[in-house]
């Protein structure tokens, strides 16, 4: 049975997109079996693995909101075992429009369920905001990711998401577990980000990743490409850390 990991943080600008792109991809290149959702509205996750957002007719949002079959709304991509279901700038509304449906904190959770033993990860996208859609993630995931900035500030707000988190479990889905804190954006020659890597590692010990995914250019360009770091430079300390951390979760997951 597959596993589904949201990637959440509140927080903007930590490397939750970069990071379910190319965590994406590289569980795929170890040969499972990969399902991105973005279940953002920026839609950055689906123009990163090369998905023309202007042409998609059938996004996460008329899953939701109509109730199309998920199945119409999967792409492929450039990396073998890797499938995406694209966002949609129309998705900023729907936590209204959810308002009246049944069980609209479980709506996501249904649509994933086949999906389950056709994948062996679905990653989450999830917005940097703690509204109804990432509350649907958090309640259709086994666990969550959370991608923490070496910088300043890098601990605001993560009481708030683990507050969040805790009333999920307790309220709406029990199973919810911490995937790990991974620590995004370091640079070893920065006093700060080599404090932050202390702080958040004597915070939430093993919680936290052993693999910490470093500034890299590369990172940053490939997905102007529309393509994850892995296929824009394989050699890329970028794409080599987050091989490191899809390796080191499929351990962990056995």
């Amino acid at each position: 049975m597959g596993k589904i990991i949201a990637l959440a943080n509140q927080k903007g600008g930590v490397g939750k997109t970069t990071t379910a792109i190319n965590l994406a991809a590289s569980l795929a290149t170890l040969e499972k079996k990969v399902l991105l959702i973005d279940a953002d509205p920026q839609a950055n996750a689906s123009s990163g693995l090369g998905v023309d957002i202007q042409t998609v007719d059938c996004s996460i949002y008329e899953c939701l909101i109509d109730g199309r079959d998920p199945r119409e709304a999967i792409y492929t991509t450039d990396i073998e075992g890797l499938d995406v279901i694209a966002s949609h700038i129309n998705l900023v509304g729907a936590e209204i429009e959810m308002l009246n449906l049944d069980g609209r904190e479980t709506v996501m959770k249904r649509l994933l369920a086949p999906f389950l033993d056709e994948y062996d990860y679905i990653l989450i996208d999830c917005s940097p905001s703690l509204g109804l859609i990432t509350v649907n993630a958090l309640t259709a995931a086994h666990s969550v990711i959370i991608p923490v900035q070496c910088e300043y500030f890098a601990l605001e707000g993560i009481s708030k998401l683990l507050n969040t988190i805790k009333i999920i479990k307790s309220k709406l889905n029990p199973e919810l577990g911490i995937e790990g804190f991974l620590l995004t954006m370091y640079d070893s020659r920065l006093r700060l980000s080599n404090q932050v890597l202390d702080e958040v590692r004597r915070h939430f010990q093993e919680l936290v990743f052993d693999t910490v995914i470093q500034r890299n250019v590369r990172l940053s360009e490939a997905p102007s490409h529309g393509i994850p770091t892995i296929l824009y430079d394989a050699e890329s300390k970028g794409a080599q850390n987050y091989l490191a951390l899809a390796q080191e979760i499929i351990r962990k997951n056995g």
